[in-house]
Parts: C-alpha cells; sequence; structure tokens
C-alpha cells in the first residue's frame, strides 16, 4: 500500500503544472550555474597547471553546483511538500483515507516516498550535468559520490520536515511558509556556534546545522556521524507527522 499511495502521490505532482515548472526553472537555473563555473574553470586552467596540488574539475565545477543546488533546493521544498497533507485537510478526504484499512504510517510514508522519488529525479537529471564531463577527462567520482549523497540526504531531510509542517495546517501557505521558516533555521544555526556569541552549548547548535553537515560531505569528509544526523532528521519528522495524523483521528 506504501507503493500505491507514493504512486499516486507522483502521479498527483506531475498532473501538476508546479512540478513541470519546477523542473524546468531548476534545470534552466543550475545549467547556466554549471555552464558558468565550466567557462571559470577553463579560464583558471592554465594557473592551475602550475599548481603541485591543483584542484580538478570536480572540486571546480561540481562542487560548487551542489552547494548552489542545495540553496535552491531550500526554496522549492517548500512549494512541493505544501499541499501534501495540508489539501487532504482543506478538501476534507483525510477522513475519506482515515476510513480507509490503512495504518497512519502506510499514509505518511506512501506520501513521504511519491514526493522524495520526484526530488530523486532532480537530483538525477542535476548529476548527468557534471557527468557528462567525463567525455572530456576523468572525475574524482568519490568526491562526486560523496556530494550525491549528502545532496540526497538533504532532499530526504526537507521532504521530511515539509511533510510534517504540512500536517500542522490546512492552508498550503502557512505550510510553505512555516517550512521555509524551519528549513532557513537550521540552515543557519550554526552560525549561532561559530560566531562565538554562546561559549557553552555552541556545538549543539553546530550539530544541528543541515549545513554544517551538507558542507562536509561536499568536501569529500565521509563520516558517519553526518549519515546519522540526517537519518535522525528524517525519522523524527516522519514519526511527528504519523503522530500528528493519529491524534486527527482520533479526534
Amino acid at each position: 500500500m506504501i507503493l500505491t499511495i507514493a504512486s499516486h502521490e507522483l502521479r498527483r505532482l506531475f498532473l501538476s503544472p508546479l512540478a513541470w515548472v519546477t523542473l524546468a526553472v531548476t534545470q534552466i537555473l543550475l545549467g547556466y550555474m554549471f555552464l558558468a563555473q565550466v567557462s571559470y574553470f577553463k579560464q583558471l586552467q592554465p594557473q592551475l597547471m602550475g599548481m603541485p596540488e591543483a584542484p580538478g574539475v570536480t572540486e571546480v565545477v561540481a562542487m560548487p553546483m551542489f552547494q548552489n543546488a542545495a540553496v535552491i533546493m531550500l526554496l522549492i521544498a517548500p512549494l512541493m511538500t505544501m499541499r501534501l497533507i495540508a489539501d487532504e485537510r482543506r478538501s476534507r478526504t483525510l477522513a475519506l483515507l482515515f476510513s480507509a484499512p490503512l495504518s497512519m504510517t502506510e499514509i505518511v510514508l506512501g506520501k513521504y516516498l511519491g514526493t522524495l522519488i520526484f526530488f530523486a529525479i532532480m537530483a538525477l537529471l542535476l548529476l548527468l550535468m557534471p557527468l557528462s564531463l567525463l567525455f572530456g577527462g576523468p572525475l574524482d567520482l568519490g568526491l562526486l559520490v560523496s556530494g550525491a549523497l549528502g545532496l540526497s540526504l538533504l532532499l530526504a531531510s526537507f521532504t521530511a520536515i515539509g511533510l510534517f509542517l504540512s500536517s500542522l495546517t490546512q492552508q498550503a501557505i502557512v505550510a510553505a511558509t512555516g517550512s521555509f521558516g524551519v528549513l532557513l533555521l537550521l540552515w543557519i544555526i550554526d552560525w549561532i556556534g561559530s560566531s562565538g556569541v554562546l561559549e557553552k552549548g555552541s556545538e549543539i547548535f553546530t550539530y544541528l546545522s543541515l549545513l554544517h553537515h551538507y558542507q562536509a560531505l561536499v568536501e569529500g569528509q565521509f563520516n558517519s556521524s553526518d549519515i546519522i544526523y540526517y537519518l535522525l532528521i528524517v525519522t523524527t519528522f516522519l514519526v511527528l507527522s504519523i503522530r500528528r495524523l493519529d491524534s486527527d483521528r482520533l479526534y
């Protein structure tokens, strides 16, 4: 049933012009940034040839694109997740889901998986850009895999947070605004830790930052604590979404 709900959610996304416009605009923006980085690398190449440990095309072209993609996804994720539960509640079809022989876990995971597949398609299209550079020379595939893994985990976290915020209201705009606020807070919260404003507890703020863990993976620093962090974020917000729907069913 989870796969059935996921396929229905994915189909509903692609029936909406918002999904197609989002895909088109994202690819245009990232494609432009990718070509700009390639042009910058070509200009920089004569200088890099004289350096003993010069960064390669992966570091100069692919990794900045992953960083730009993360910021763009931060803006897009609230728009793509705002209707997941809020629209069901507003149109009063949530009661139909409750009456179906489905558990709250199946409903939440199905909607989550369907939206995550959409983001996976976006990430795959993004990954094809740096992979196209293989026709011109070698790439640091290990660094590329680390960046792709970081982006995938980041999108999984964005989707889980957006799903939970959507479960709290029947207004999609409120859900989108709330999701963006939470994501932005988790994105910049490490500034408190790095600014030195707080002498105690700064490590906690740094650890809670989505950017801090993502930046490590983009730089090729594969650490199990970063993976665990994202898994905890996803699990926490999915459980909160399930509990929220459980409370709706009871009352």
